[in-house]
């Protein structure tokens, strides 16, 4: 499953940079690593603001995180916080 993450974030990072939206690249095998470390503070992904003003938060890590493909790879508290962060921007699922 961690893969199919990887592979989804990628995708999503190249979807947004066609938009002109620039999310940092992932290392090769921390994808994981570094999504949970982003939803485990305040801080917004990168590109999440872009997204939102471009109606395609649909592309952040935070949608990612809640889908349910991925939901088994968080804890509670990171996919609530990428809930509340989405809810809060006015992405509705």
């Amino acid at each position: 499953m961690e893969e199919k993450f990887a592979a989804a974030w990628e995708k999503a990072r190249l979807d947004a940079l066609a938009l002109g939206v620039r999310m940092r690249p992932v290392e090769k095998g921390q994808a994981l690593a570094s999504a949970r470390r982003m939803l485990s503070g305040r801080r917004l992904s990168d590109g999440f603001d872009a997204l939102a003003a471009k109606k395609r938060l649909d592309l952040s890590l935070e949608a990612l995180a809640v889908d349910k493909r991925f939901t088994g790879l968080f804890t509670d508290e990171q996919a609530n916080e990428a809930l509340t962060r989405l809810l809060e921007a006015g992405f509705f699922l």
